[in-house]
């Protein structure tokens, strides 16, 4: 007889999780809170381009979606930096040139993904339905309807909470003894903007090179930039919420005649390729970013957090989407290998992956400072590049962290120890060989004033 799931939220994982499970012989019903995105062709919330890499790839592939998803991203193999002043710099992301992430639409790829979902045998899926009770102890969820305002009750065998960094799912969990949960919010805050798609020129109809991932590192505030399928690009701005000595802050930029006036010092390059720039800015609002950590996911053997609301981490290493992909195979692997014991299964699942969502989050916050404050240093420049070399011609011996993260699909928390120890050695290694490039100019430099005095 098949067990019957409820999935509260159908974002990203909710909507591959329902694939996956209906494909592993489970009735799954799907409850979101928001409107069918089927009827406005794209889904509501949150726009920020996503960065789909190795692991994401890995578990789309799995049920034969990657295909569908590459049709509409574009390739990224590395970084285009846009300094103060001075000339463009491309940083390639891998030694290796056939490593690219993939940019792609978050509204595309959830919408997508809910089609997938609906297609599925056994698969129901119901919207503007909010989830207003949980009782853990006997795998029943109530649901408001937004439009009728009519309540409903569903019991299950299992309940998993798919709804995002504020999960009702969760908020409901941490009123029981024994949960540990923090959530850890950055001081900084993002606004989209938008780079149009433009009829003329080398890169037509891109306003920018399309195969980057564009960043302006300004040291305490960044922005950044991702191609769209249309030629248009979406833009991110990474600032603090109030200003502080290495920078500005939406607290003291808060209009657009203040924001253009910024821009033209610091963004000289950008803004002239932003002809809606007072519109977007004035119109988005300033999102906040937050990173949750909890313990444990299950309850009662019959209710699970998943994605983001297990897990939610800055978006700074490209991931979050990944490793909630991640967690879609790692639950269903678990639920397929314990049978009827499905509350053993989650523990399982949350035994093989919270060290991994763990050491994500960490990284992504360490990417962040990364990309904002050291991308356009020639020295980190300089530790890439030997970075790339040692990896080009020891690959077996030394991976570096965004190759593993991005590019490998090894453990997220395996990955974090090796980089570290690996970062002891590199800095050894780039420092001498700065050294070694120094005194090779000197001797070049020596000889030829030796030949010169000679003549």
């Amino acid at each position: 007889m098949s067990k019957h799931v409820l999935i509260v939220g159908a974002g990203l994982a909710g909507s591959l999780l329902a694939v996956y499970l209906a494909r592993a012989g489970w009735t799954v019903e799907v409850r979101e809170r928001r409107s069918d995105p089927r009827a406005a062709g794209h889904v509501s919330g949150r726009s920020i381009n996503l960065a789909i890499s190795a692991r994401g790839l890995k578990a789309l592939r799995r049920v034969g979606l990657e295909d569908a998803i590459l049709r509409d991203a574009i390739r990224m193999p590395g970084r285009m930096i846009h300094p103060p002043t001075g000339a463009l710099n491309f940083q390639q992301y891998s030694a290796n040139p056939a490593h690219a992430i993939q940019s792609v639409s978050r509204s595309a790829l959830n919408l997508t993904l809910i089609l997938a979902a609906a297609a599925e045998k056994g698969v129901t899926i119901r919207f503007d339905q909010r989830c207003s009770e949980i009782d853990a102890a006997t795998g029943t969820a109530t649901f408001i309807d937004n439009r009728t305002g009519e309540s409903s009750r569903a019991q299950v065998d299992l309940i998993v909470g798919t709804d995002g960094a504020y999960s009702v799912l969760r908020s409901a969990m941490e009123r029981n003894e024994g949960f540990d949960y923090q959530q850890s919010w950055l001081s900084h805050g993002y606004k989209e903007l938008s780079i149009p798609a433009v009829s003329t020129g080398p890169h037509a109809p891109f306003a920018m090179a399309p195969h980057a991932l564009h960043i302006w590192p300004r040291g305490g505030s960044m922005m950044i930039a991702l191609p769209n399928p249309d030629g248009s690009f979406t833009c991110t701005l990474f600032w603090p919420h109030t200003t502080t000595a290495s920078a500005r802050g939406f607290d003291s930029i808060a209009t657009a005649p203040i924001a253009r006036q910024h821009f033209e010092a610091h963004y000289a390059d950008a803004l002239p390729l932003m002809p809606t720039f007072d519109d977007d800015f004035n119109r988005n609002a300033v999102g906040w970013m937050v990173t949750v950590r909890a313990r444990p996911w299950s309850r009662g053997g019959r209710v699970v957090l998943l994605g983001d609301a297990a897990h939610a981490i800055v978006p700074f290493f490209g991931q979050g989407a990944n490793a909630s992909f991640e967690d879609c195979e790692a639950l269903t692997d678990a639920l397929t290998a314990c049978g009827d014991d499905i509350a053993l299964a989650l523990a399982n699942y949350e035994l093989a992956r919270k060290r991994n969502t763990d050491a994500i989050a960490e990284m992504a916050l360490e990417n962040f400072i990364e990309m904002r404050d050291k991308t356009a240093s020639p020295l980190f420049r300089w530790r890439k590049r030997v970075e790339h070399f040692i990896h080009g011609v020891a690959p077996a011996l030394f991976t570096p962290r965004y190759d593993m993260v991005s590019f490998e699909t090894i453990p997220y928390a395996d990955a974090l120890a090796k980089s570290r120890k690996q970062d002891r050695v590199l800095s050894i290694v780039a420092v001498a060989a700065a050294v070694g490039v120094v005194v090779a100019l000197i001797a070049i430099i020596t000889r030829f004033i030796w030949w010169a005095s000679s003549c």
